[in-house]
């Protein structure tokens, strides 16, 4: 072997050594609390699994088997994203929510391709509404309406401040907790596509309002969130939190905050596998006929939510999901139902820490921030007299 050759092969040898060496030695992020916010919870639960209604109008419930706390189970509304009807995309986090004590309702308010964004507010209404009266003759799970918490995925976050907004004369239960994730999909306008928001000034103003998301993507959530805040005028400032997770690639594998950071899949809690206990029985025929199926292009995904669907389900769960986003919203719950403010859970240091890497090195901090109030509309100042015209000089 010539001499170069041999430099050349050996070079090589140690760039792949080196390369593998680095690899190894790359530090690893934190794991998951084994207890507390964002933990594991109770590993020893079995997990009941309910379908509630029937086909495409129906909802999933999730608690833990056995019998109820005497004051009954807190409870997790959770609102999906548009295009991500399957629990399994959020089967991680339900999972948690589940062994922390919680009665998690998922409304499937959208059939793919076949419901309208404007319809999807009216759908989960009387889904909700229908699966609370179900849910509250079963002595299992227990549903306990004094402690409710709204959790939404892009176009589930609007929805979330939809049904909260005027809740009680609606009657639905009115939430101490609103938690909107990378808020999306709202409609600009009576005409346009997207969730119409109602009047979000009635939401109840003793509601905490927390709206988070990632610094990917951020330009479009972030207007939605400020937007969601804003507009839930009644819920004075000391009652919301603007939340960023931040990414970080210190270590391997890297944490990328992005749209889809929310979700994580887990197959236990594949919808298409959880059946009715038993087949409901058919309502009386009166002889009246269902309105014909009318199809509109709004009801088809569009090319991007499709790209956003598909990285739905291939996220899986990591510190983003049980330091960012789990630990957020069961610190955020927690003050809710203690009656406690916005301004003690931005105070709270566990709030911000995102723990270490494996090394040692903190993992970018959550950034939050309490909003600011909306601009009061300046008046226009008098008009004034115009200056007469100055004489010509003479010359």
């Amino acid at each position: 072997m010539r001499p170069t050759a041999l430099r050349g092969s050996l070079a090589a040898v140690a760039i792949m050594i080196l390369a593998g060496s680095t690899a190894v030695e790359a530090a690893t992020p934190p794991p998951q609390p084994a207890e507390g916010p964002g933990g594991f919870g109770d590993r020893k639960v079995n997990v009941v699994k309910r379908l509630l209604g029937r086909g495409t109008a129906s909802s999933y419930a999730f608690f833990a088997a056995g019998a109820a706390p005497e004051a009954g189970r807190p409870v997790a509304i959770f609102l999906h994203g548009w295009g991500i009807v399957n629990p399994q995309s959020y089967g991680g986090w339900i999972d948690h929510l589940v062994r922390q004590g919680w009665l998690v309702v998922l409304p499937r308010f959208q059939e793919v391709n076949r419901t309208r964004p404007a319809d999807a507010p009216m759908i989960a209404e009387t889904l909700l509404k229908s699966a609370l009266t179900d849910l509250g003759s079963d002595a299992e799970a227990k549903p306990d309406l004094s402690r409710v918490a709204m959790v939404g995925h892009l176009a589930g976050a609007p929805l979330a401040m939809d049904l909260a907004a005027d809740a009680k004369a609606r009657g639905l239960p009115v939430p101490k907790l609103i938690f909107a994730m990378t808020p999306g999909g709202i409609a600009s306008g009576p005409k346009s596509r997207g969730i119409t928001l109602g009047d979000l000034s009635t939401v109840d103003p003793a509601t905490i309002i927390v709206a988070m998301v990632g610094d990917k993507d951020t330009r479009a959530a972030d207007m939605a969130a400020k937007r969601l805040l804003r507009e839930a005028s009644a819920v004075p400032l000391d009652r919301k939190l603007f939340v960023r997770v931040l990414s970080d690639d210190h270590g391997f594998p890297a944490l990328t905050a992005t749209l889809a950071s929310p979700a994580g899949v887990d197959t236990v809690y594949d919808g298409g596998a959880i059946k009715p206990a038993a087949e409901p029985k058919d309502a009386p025929k009166d002889g009246a006929k269902p309105a014909p199926f009318r199809w509109s292009p709004d009801m088809a995904l569009t090319g991007e939510q499709q790209t956003l669907v598909a990285q739905v389900n291939l996220a899986r769960v990591d510190a983003i999901d049980y330091l960012g986003f789990w630990k957020t919203f069961d610190l955020a719950a927690a003050a809710a139902f203690s009656g406690s403010d916005a301004t003690a859970l931005k105070t709270n240091p566990r709030l911000a820490d995102m723990e270490r890497w494996s090394d040692g090195w903190p993992v970018k901090r959550l950034f939050v921030e309490t909003p600011r109030a909306a601009p009061a509309a300046q008046a226009k100042p008098p008009a004034q007299a115009k200056p007469a015209a100055a004489a010509p000089r003479g010359r």
